[in-house]
């Protein structure tokens, strides 16, 4: 499996889409990557020479930030905005959607599964007390 910037690219797959297994590159920053260095976006990841993947990794290196730099730099700009307290930021410490989606109905990946309140306490005293009657 060749490696570039730390992560394990798959090796059947064309470069222009292994190339996106690593954090913050797309579909378009792969294309721009590849059109800077001279590889052919249909060559499959096994076949990179070690000269290939330096290249890419240069260019990968210089250009963008990927990774861990690129989650320390996301996770920040989070803690920035729930320490001045936007509305932004107020959405991020309650675990709720961000940009505007409805949370009476769906947003269930955010909140997580549904939690039941109440009702069922009151149907087991109930039940338990009237065959006792």
């Amino acid at each position: 499996m060749p490696r570039i910037v730390g992560v394990d690219i798959p090796q059947e797959k064309r470069l222009e889409i292994a190339l996106q297994y690593i954090f913050g590159i797309g579909k378009t920053i792969s294309h721009r990557i590849l059109q800077e260095t001279g590889v052919s976006p249909d060559k499959k990841a096994k076949d990179l020479t070690d000269a290939e993947i330096t290249s890419i990794t240069k260019v990968i290196q210089e250009r963008f930030p990927v990774e861990g730099d690129l989650r320390r730099i996301v996770t920040g700009n989070i803690k920035r905005l729930m320490s001045i307290g936007t509305f932004r930021g107020s959405r991020h410490k309650k675990n709720l959607p961000v940009r505007g989606q409805r949370t009476k109905t769906n947003a269930r990946t955010r909140k997580g599964p549904r939690r039941t309140i109440g009702a069922f306490k009151d149907k087991a005293v109930k039940k338990a007390a009237s065959p006792a009657a």
